[in-house]
């Protein structure tokens, strides 16, 4: 049986966290969602613990399927870790609590998965529609995007993508050590290593700037591309 859980992780998206998991509640597909606060200053952790505290006493039968939790601040990667000790379905997907991903296109993620014909699911913003994106942050996705292909000989088009649909016992298996972003490419190389093939479906995606409030910057693309080249090189 097909159960999905989604692990949201959230920094300071006071403006964004409560429409995002508005939708995710909205989702049939949604088994179980994962959220964890990574320290956030802002009015994030209020917001959240309201709304699910209205839901829960709505419905009292959610609060089986909705864990939240908190944390220092230590970055998406160690969230993402976090949520992933509390996961009990058996396929997890990523969430950002940005708006930059759309929930309701996870049906299309997870159908290829429901018919049996393949395990691993990327969501691509390149294949979908999108927003015009940063001309530099497109620049240093390129690049990423080509060193994994050229060194795992491969044909990803989005591999720093949040949407990733993969099975909670692979996950797990991966062991993943990033704390930051650099989760992204450590996540893809590994299931390559491992030798998961990657089914890419086309999402639509909507980019926010750094005055929206993106966080990735400059820095996390040298970090990405330390990662893909230990993962093949170094690291078992």
């Amino acid at each position: 049986m097909f159960h999905l859980s989604v692990i949201v992780p959230v920094f300071n998206e006071e403006g964004t966290v409560l429409f995002t998991l508005n939708k995710l509640f909205q989702q049939k597909d949604v088994f179980q969602i994962v959220i964890v606060d990574d320290g956030s200053t802002d009015k994030s952790t209020a917001l959240i613990t309201n709304f699910l505290r209205k839901k829960i006493q709505k419905n009292p039968s959610l609060s089986k399927k909705i864990i939240f939790l908190r944390q220092k601040n230590k970055g998406k990667g160690s969230a993402i870790q976090t949520g992933l000790k509390k996961v009990t379905g058996n396929f997890v997907l990523i969430q950002d609590a940005d708006c930059e991903y759309d929930p309701e296109e996870i049906s299309n993620l997870v159908a290829p998965i429901k018919k049996g014909r393949v395990n691993v699911v990327y969501g691509s913003r390149f294949m979908g529609a999108h927003l015009n994106l940063l001309f530099w942050n497109r620049v240093a996705n390129s690049i990423l995007n080509f060193l994994v292909n050229i060194l795992f000989n491969t044909t990803i088009s989005d591999m720093e993508t949040c949407y990733k649909v993969i099975p909670t016992e692979i996950l797990r298996s991966l062991k993943i050590r990033s704390k930051g972003f650099d989760i992204e490419p450590e996540i893809t190389c590994k299931l390559l290593k491992k030798g998961q093939k990657i089914f890419e479906v086309p999402i639509t995606y909507v980019g926010r700037d750094f005055s929206e409030g993106k966080k990735i910057s400059w820095q996390d693309g040298f970090s990405a591309v330390k990662i893909i080249f230990l993962e093949k090189f170094f690291l078992s």
